[in-house]
Formats: structure tokens, C-alpha cells, sequence
């Protein structure tokens, strides 16, 4: 049911945890299932230096929460911005129909992360 790529990112996730004195932490809830997903920065340069999450849900919820520290971790703002469901869905090695929510969630946190940046870099 699901591929090798998406298991080892579930039971090996990279970045997981807290992250000290983050730039922003975010986290969203999906009301249809209950999954939550919090995402932390830290940016330097406008680039993201370090991300971590934490999450709460299913197999896909947590390993699209992986994935994501790894695509976005080293971007420019503008670069996680234009990280695609389909790159995700890639990095975990596709996901089944009942489980697309969780790259949803994935990509609508981080939206709401680079969000809050911008807002707090035009307060600056």
C-alpha cells in the first residue's frame, strides 16, 4: 500500500522534533481527519537554515512532514514557495488516494510559515 520511500520517511523521520528559538512555528490542523502538523524555521540570508516538525496523524501525515524538511531545508523563501504537490507526493514515492490529505496539509503549513515570515521581515 505504501512505497519504500514513504515508510522509511515514516520510520525514519529527518528533522523531527522541536527546534530551538525558531524564526516562526505554525501549525495547522486537518478538521476532516485530525491530523495536525507543526512546522519551525530558522532562516539566515533569506534562505531556510533549519526546519523541523512535529506531527500527529497517520503513516502519510508524518512522512510528507519528513519529506518536507528535506525538500525545503537550504531553499530560498521563494524557492520552498514554489515547491509543487507533486514533488512531495515524488519524495515519498506516491501517495494512495485516501492519503493525498496529508501532502494537503504538508504544503498548506508551510504556506502559512512563509506566511508569517514575510509578515514578520515587513514589520522589520
Amino acid at each position: 500500500m505504501y512505497s519504500p520511500q514513504l515508510l522509511d520517511h515514516f520510520e525514519h523521520p529527518r528533522n523531527a522534533g522541536a527546534l530551538n528559538g525558531p524564526d516562526v512555528s505554525v501549525q495547522l490542523e486537518n478538521p476532516a481527519c485530525g491530523d495536525v502538523l507543526q512546522l519551525m524555521l530558522k532562516t539566515s540570508d533569506g534562505r531556510i537554515e533549519e526546519i523541523h516538525f512535529l506531527a500527529r496523524g497517520c503513516v502519510a501525515s508524518m512522512a510528507c512532514g519528513s519529506a518536507l524538511t528535506e525538500l525545503v531545508r537550504g531553499r530560498s523563501m521563494k524557492e520552498a514557495r514554489a515547491l509543487t504537490r507533486n514533488e512531495l507526493v515524488n519524495a515519498v514515492g506516491g501517495l494512495p488516494p485516501a492519503s493525498m490529505h496529508a501532502s494537503h496539509l504538508a504544503l498548506d503549513t508551510l504556506k502559512a510559515a512563509l506566511d508569517q515570515l514575510e509578515q514578520k521581515s515587513s514589520r522589520v
